[in-house]
């Protein structure tokens, strides 16, 4: 038995596929028109059990590890759910895991490890923003990537000069997933010279004086998922807002990419996996010609290899994801499973929008709307290119 197909998990899938068909089907059209999904959604998700999976309880959340918040992700979306949806409701798996390993607790099945923030400073964060959030109350977003950045962390721009109790933030970040509804923002500062790379995490709350949240960035998929650009004007941010020890958060960013880059792998196998059952029953519905396409051997073919390559990238990522969970450093390992994921996912959601011909490019078909979403799983968390970098470099290259 796989270790994702336990009996808790397989209750867990349960209870995740129940809030999705009671939750979410009824409503995601108009989500995915409206731009964003509401703030009550997090609420109800949170007294499901859902948003805390993977969160230790002693910071409130519901417990778990990495597995687990594969599974959940995974039913999500084989459930009629959508990346985008994963995005704009579990944007909180980015915005709190530094704060939590900053202040000790076990997270996603490793330890993270202090960062020298100091046992009251990093316990003022927990209590005053990551247990609201898991709650469902508040609504958090990570803010790293800027307007002339892209991959390069090291080179971000936004700077933090400390006055005093304070710090005065000045810069801007784009792309920020959940950026127009997000209470506070996990932001990438530079603490010395732009571009040095001597990075610090900080949290600024929406309202700060001289920070802005910009135009709705409108995108090819993804659509429920509300994304922003933000300013920062000699905006004065708390050192009690800061994230471990100054000058840790390259280190801190690195730590939390594998389950970002695990997060996006899975949500690429699960829409294939989703894909791959939209086509069949398509092609086993519809006829041409006084027979159905599933009767067709060119149709059964291409289903199968489909069906193939989302079954292989599956269990890929969860090789990989067991180690990952046990603390194994497999940096290289997510990058392979990345790609391997998004891989799949793009031949597939192609091939079942294809299958499903004219009807297939229609708003009103649910493969549209994961063809759309499929486009940015090779973008963010690290191109399909940085992984390639980062593999070519495991093998001595």
């Amino acid at each position: 038995m796989s270790i994702v197909d336990t009996p808790e998990r397989r209750q867990l899938r349960e209870l995740t596929r129940a809030f999705v068909t009671r939750e979410v089907l009824p409503h995601l059209d108009d989500w995915e028109r409206a731009g964003e999904v509401p703030r009550s959604l997090h609420e109800t998700a949170a007294k499901t059990g859902l948003l805390g999976v993977g969160f230790p309880e002693s910071v409130g959340g519901s417990g778990g590890d990495l597995l687990d918040s594969i599974v959940v992700t995974e039913e999500i979306i084989r459930s009629g759910g959508s990346s985008g949806l994963v995005a704009a409701l579990f944007t909180h798996g980015i915005a709190l895991p530094h704060m939590v390993a900053a202040a000790g607790a076990r997270l996603g099945g490793s330890l993270g490890g202090r960062l020298g923030g100091g046992p009251a400073l990093d316990q003022n964060l927990i209590d005053r923003y990551v247990r609201p959030t898991l709650a469902g109350t508040m609504i958090g977003a990570l803010a790293i990537t800027e307007p002339d950045g892209g991959s390069d962390v090291a080179s971000i721009r936004t700077t933090a000069r400390r006055h005093g109790d304070h710090y005065v933030v000045n810069g801007a970040k784009t792309y920020i997933t959940s950026g127009h509804r997000a209470d506070f923002v996990t932001t990438a500062v530079c603490t010395d010279f732009p571009g040095s790379g001597e990075l610090t995490l900080l949290v600024i709350e929406k309202g700060t004086p001289g920070f802005t949240v910009g135009r709705r960035l409108e995108k090819l998929g993804w659509h429920c998922s509300d994304t922003a650009e933000l300013s920062f004007v000699d905006s004065p941010v708390p050192v009690t807002n800061r994230i471990g020890a100054e000058n840790t958060g390259f280190l801190a960013i690195m730590q939390h990419f594998a389950t970002e880059r695990l997060s996006l792998a899975t949500q690429a196998y699960a829409t294939a996996q989703r894909c791959v059952e939209l086509a069949t029953r398509w092609c086993r519905d519809r006829s041409t010609f006084g027979r159905p396409l599933a009767s067709r051997q060119l149709i059964r073919h291409r289903l199968a290899e489909m069906h193939t390559r989302a079954e292989a990238a599956r269990a890929c990522v969860h090789d990989v994801a067991e180690w990952v969970a046990a603390g194994e450093p497999v940096v290289t390992e997510v990058a392979m499973a990345k790609n391997v994921a998004v891989s799949a996912c793009d031949f597939v959601v192609d091939a079942a929008l294809q299958l499903h011909g004219g009807f297939g490019y229609l708003r009103d078909a649910e493969v549209e709307r994961h063809y759309r979403d499929a486009r940015i799983l090779g973008i963010g968390g690290g191109t399909t290119e940085i992984m390639n970098e980062i593999i070519a470099k495991g093998m001595g290259l």
